[in-house]
């Protein structure tokens, strides 16, 4: 989505008819719809929205071999009933926030004049969905010192969550060597508890690079498959499952799952300030802005998710 485009309507949200900023639940619900549509994976996974930046979000599951015999009789009916399975899941919102500020001259200066903001904030915006699903996988409030450590100590995110709890396959251990190969994706689909294989929303999740190192490694054989890879057949995908891609990931890691399996909850309460007034404003003649939301990724299911990893592209 163009960057202009994706923010032609946020601008009306800060006006003086809402005051400080404040989305109404609509303007949130649209304003969030606009975010998580720059990115694949991002308009697949589950989006909830809650009041509370804390609390639990029930499940509902149902099990299996459910059908019994009918019997005849005024005693046909033995007390059987099906009953829904539920559970919990705990979120607990971060707060977090894409400050920003923009000089007065750069706006006069600009041909685009006036609509240099808007354009700006376009920008903006397309960057907080690239931020968010980015965060949503790969945050660790555990990371080490570097030049990204402000970023991913926000949350604890997916891959995480994944690799603690989840089904993992270590390409390191077990197989002849760590490479990307169909024995890999043998394994992730088999360690997949059966239950869930019925599931239609099955995908892969890797990145761009994981992807041409598959396509790389089914047309370098000498079959059919290999020919099919080389002219860009859609059904070379690992045992047919569809590939979604995730730019944040990092080369060699795979996600086997249904992408609604993964949540983004978020609160209501998101305000978009900005402001050419005030001391600071006056004395810089600069324009200030900011963006505030409350975000937590969490997993439906656990045991429906398999992580690959440690295998190599190369």
């Amino acid at each position: 989505m163009d960057p202009v485009q994706a923010i032609s309507s946020i601008k009306k949200f800060v006006s003086s008819e809402i005051a400080e900023g404040i989305l109404n639940p609509e303007q949130a619900k649209q304003f969030y719809v606009q975010v998580f549509e720059q990115l694949e994976f991002s308009q697949l996974h589950r989006k909830i929205n809650r009041s509370a930046k804390s609390g639990e979000i029930d499940k509902l599951g149902i099990g299996q071999r459910l059908l019994r015999a009918k019997t005849e009789g005024p005693l046909s009916d033995d007390g059987y009933r099906v009953s829904p399975t539920s559970g919990r899941v705990q979120y607990n919102c971060a707060r977090i926030k894409l400050p920003w500020e923009m000089s007065e001259d750069a706006i006069h200066d600009n041909i685009e004049g006036e609509g240099l903001e808007t354009k700006w904030m376009g920008m903006l915006t397309k960057q907080l969905g690239i931020d968010l699903e980015d965060l949503h996988w790969n945050s660790d409030t555990a990371a080490g010192a570097g030049p990204d450590q402000d970023f991913l100590i926000l949350n604890d995110g997916w891959l995480k969550q994944l690799s603690a709890g989840a089904n993992v396959v270590n390409a390191a251990v077990g197989f002849a060597d760590a490479k990307i190969a169909k024995d890999k994706f043998f394994a992730a689909v088999q360690a997949l508890p059966s239950k869930y294989h019925g599931k239609p929303g099955l995908a892969w999740m890797m990145n761009k690079v994981t992807e041409y190192a598959w396509i790389e490694y089914v047309s370098s054989r000498a079959t059919g498959a290999g020919d099919l890879a080389l002219l860009g057949s859609a059904a070379q995908t690992p045992l047919g499952y569809p590939i979604v891609k995730v730019p944040s990931f990092a080369d060699g890691v795979v996600v086997f799952s249904d992408p609604e399996n993964f949540i983004a909850v978020n609160t209501w309460d998101v305000r978009i300030r900005k402001t050419s007034e005030g001391k600071e404003a006056v004395m810089n003649d600069m324009r200030y802005g900011s963006i505030f939301l409350d975000d937590d990724p969490i997993i439906e299911e656990l045991d429906a998710a398999v992580i690959i990893e440690n295998m190599t592209i190369s």
